[in-house]
């Protein structure tokens, strides 16, 4: 997820593709509430991939490693409402989970998307499920990324990460959150401990992930997930799909980071409810895998979406 200072993380695309009918660059949408920005990058002319970043209320920067994936396909960038270089508009009514459904069909009926494969991380993961419980026609396949897709079992799991923390940190999350004291130097330093091991591996951050949370929007964040990374007090809350998972009825690819927020664990269960899905664990990653680890990370979503590709 992402917080204030925290995370949990949508679409771009570049060359036109014959088939699809995309051109390359960048423009804007309308939707409900206002316009959101996309970016279309690829060359190649296979099916295209749509993205949906993390949040909510995080910008699409810190996917741009994902360009890579454009050697074979169109690929498609976009920030949702409220993030990045889209509207930001103050009608907290807007930050629904049911307006971002809406807004994921919208920019994919503007953009001519008749068939598309569609990659969601963290945030992203929670609305490309809702999405396919449209039923919506054209999906070829679902990349969820470091998904959240219990928060009960994300709020579990990130209290297990936290209790592995040295003394010290671990000591001043639970102080300060039980003080109500969460701006307290003290609190952001151990958060910033539990990033540097389970948001991103990288030394440095990259730039995008970086300037992804300095214009991260907190009106957007709050409301939907809560004041922190380990309090889910918004709409997503109560947010729970396990028992959807098993009527996926396409090919599905899970990834997660070997210390990723979303732990292993949980994503190989999430990947035991699918028919026939897979998994992708990197070893030296963290949340943010496709940073982390970029290459490799890439390189198994091309090798992934051509063999659905070629199967069809």
């Amino acid at each position: 997820m992402l917080r204030p200072i925290a995370v949990c993380l949508l679409v771009f695309v570049l060359s036109a593709c014959a088939d699809s009918g995309l051109s390359p660059g960048e423009g804007y949408v309308d939707v409900e509430g206002g316009r959101v920005w996309y970016r279309i990058v690829g060359s190649g002319s296979e099916t295209p991939l749509l993205l949906l970043h993390g949040g909510p209320g995080a910008p699409s920067y810190y996917l741009n490693s994902l360009e890579g994936i454009a050697a074979d396909r169109p690929v498609i960038f976009y920030d949702q409402l409220g993030a990045g270089r889209s509207a930001r508009p103050a009608d907290p009514t807007l930050w629904r989970v049911d307006r971002f459904v809406n807004e994921l069909a919208q920019v994919r009926q503007a953009l001519g998307l008749r068939d598309v494969h569609i990659f969601g991380h963290s945030w992203g993961t929670m609305l490309a499920v809702d999405y396919m419980l449209t039923d919506p026609q054209g999906v070829h396949s679902l990349i969820l990324a470091s998904p959240a897709l219990s928060v009960q079992r994300w709020s579990d799991d990130a209290r297990q990460l936290i209790a592995a923390l040295p003394d010290e940190f671990r000591t001043a999350i639970d102080h300060h959150e039980n003080a109500g004291t969460t701006d307290a130097p003290e609190y952001q330093e151990a958060m910033m401990e539990f990033y540097r091991r389970h948001l991103s591996r990288s030394d440095p951050w990259s730039p995008d992930l970086v300037r992804a949370f300095e214009e991260l929007n907190t009106d957007v964040y709050g409301r939907m997930w809560g004041p922190n990374e380990f309090t889910a007090t918004g709409l997503l809350s109560t947010y729970e799909r396990e028992e959807f998972l098993p009527s996926l009825d396409l090919p599905v690819l899970f990834t997660a980071g070997r210390f990723d927020e979303a732990t292993p664990a949980t994503v190989e269960h999430f990947q035991s409810l699918v028919p026939n899905a897979r998994i992708a664990i990197f070893e030296n990653s963290a949340h943010m895998t496709m940073l982390d680890e970029p290459e490799a990370y890439v390189e198994t979503i091309r090798r992934f979406l051509n063999e659905v590709d070629e199967t069809r």
